[in-house]
């Protein structure tokens, strides 16, 4: 029973087994037929596409077209190196900079330089990024001095501080420089007071208390023989009250040009008064013209009677009155008008800039005033002198309103020859007549000329100052 069970065992085996092989070779026979299949294809679209190439090159028709093919083909075959080429020169680039400073290196403690450009161009090349980064950073050119003697040298511009990976071209990529010896000389200070437009004009600056009167100035002999003088420049910008600054030193030529030089100490302390000097003045109208249809100013009022002016108590003590002009040829009828203050030279500045006039006319009239003394001014020779007629007084006419001219009398009026021109001889000289203040009379004169024979003798008694008598006889 066991031997029938084996056999059955291995027939179910032997049958396995041949299916299996008739299976295998099946799918070989397919992917046979499909190998085949696609073979046939192949070969039917060669065919074709030989077929089509054959009737399209011989073909008159196409001949034309296929030539222009074939020749772009070729061209761009040929020209590829040539394209790549310019591709890749495309990614170097160069950029231009302008006035970058030039420096040098050498003992500035023992030499002076000249010749030195300020600036040089230069054009930085190299692949895009390198370029714009070495653009930005803080390269510098500069010329190596250091082992050179005193005397003139032609030198190399160099360039540092751009990175390993660009060029650098500068121009001027030389320059001729001159180093002299440096040596010292004292010089003694003076000074100037800058930004003054800066300072409130009511208040003027003193003389400065320097700590020291004298500096030392180190440069080549040449240079120190061009400097004229040495001044401490003093910033009064926005000062009020007494101030103690360190104020910068600098060497200036005769003709104020600054001179390039050590100068020790570079600054110095100094301290300078400010004050305030004033002083309270009248104010004084000052008439000009005539006022017209024979009309008259018959009184003046102004709302401000004085002023305070400021300045440099040299020139304050100079002044005793200050004037508001008037052009009288302009006024028709009774007027209200303001009118500015005229400062004198030197003064800064006034409490008040301008006043209001009240001007009043009547009608004029006028009246002739004789024998006023003639008075001589300016005989510095003291000449002595005579007339023909033993004549010294003359008349002076007078105009304003009737209320005005009433009580001027002769001795009101002073007339005078200016004797500043005068030579020995008969000379014919200009009478002048001083008019008065106020602007409300005018005087003028009947005669415009007096004759007089200026004698070579002088005056002993003295004759140089105004009014002065000239022995007229």
């Amino acid at each position: 029973m066991s031997e029938n069970k084996d056999r059955r065992f291995d027939n179910q085996e032997q049958e396995s087994k041949t299916e299996l092989a008739n299976r295998i070779a099946g799918q070989s026979k397919r992917v046979a037929n499909t190998y085949q299949h696609i073979g046939d294809n192949a070969v039917r679209i060669i065919r074709w596409f030989s077929s089509f190439i054959d009737k399209t090159l011989f073909n008159r028709r196409y001949s034309k077209f296929v030539s222009l093919i074939l020749a772009v083909m070729m061209y761009a075959v040929v020209n590829y190196n040539s394209r790549a080429s310019i591709y890749t020169n495309t990614l170097r680039t160069a950029k231009d900079l302008s006035n970058v400073t030039v420096t040098a290196k050498y003992n500035a403690d023992t030499f002076e330089l000249s010749g030195l450009p300020e600036t040089a161009d230069i054009t930085i090349t190299g692949d895009a990024t390198s370029v714009t980064s070495a653009a930005n950073v803080e390269g510098v050119i500069f010329a190596d001095l250091e082992g050179l003697t005193e005397g003139t040298h032609e030198v190399k511009l160099e360039a540092e501080g751009y990175g390993a990976n660009v060029s650098i071209k500068i121009d001027p990529s030389t320059a001729v420089v001159t180093l002299k010896k440096k040596t010292t000389q004292a010089y003694d200070l003076s000074y100037d007071f800058i930004n003054l437009d800066k300072m409130e004009n009511i208040y003027s600056v003193g003389t400065p208390v320097f700590e020291f009167t004298r500096v030392n100035v180190r440069a080549s002999k040449d240079t120190l023989n061009s400097i004229a003088f040495i001044k401490a420049l003093i910033d009064v910008t926005g000062q009020t009250a007494d101030f103690t600054q360190d104020a910068r030193l600098v060497a200036y030529d005769a003709n104020g040009l600054p001179v390039v030089a050590d100068i020790y100490p570079s600054t110095i302390e100094v301290t300078v008064p400010v004050t305030s000097p004033n002083k309270t003045v009248p104010i004084a109208v000052e008439v000009t013209g005539d006022i017209p249809e024979g009309q008259a100013i018959d009184s003046i009022e102004m709302d401000q009677q004085s002023v305070t002016i400021y300045g440099p108590e040299s020139v304050l003590g100079q002044i005793d009155q200050v004037v508001v002009t008037l052009n009288a040829s302009t006024i028709t009828k009774d007027s209200t008008i303001m009118r500015p203050i005229t400062l004198p030279a030197g003064v800064n500045s006034s409490n008040i800039n301008q006043i209001t006039v009240s001007i009043k006319l009547a009608e004029g009239s006028s009246r002739t005033i004789d024998d006023v003394k003639i008075n001589y001014r300016n005989n510095v020779n003291n000449y002595k002198a005579s007339t023909s007629d033993n004549k010294t007084t003359t008349s002076v006419t007078v105009f304003g309103t009737e209320a005005n001219i009433a009580n001027i009398t002769a001795d009101d009026i002073n007339v005078y020859v200016d004797m500043k021109d005068a030579k020995p001889g008969i000379q014919e000289f200009p009478l002048e007549v001083e008019q008065p203040m106020g602007g409300l009379v005018k005087y003028s004169l009947t005669e415009p000329t007096f004759e007089m024979n200026v004698l070579g003798e002088t005056n002993d008694e003295g004759g140089n100052s105004d009014n002065a008598d000239v022995n007229i006889g």
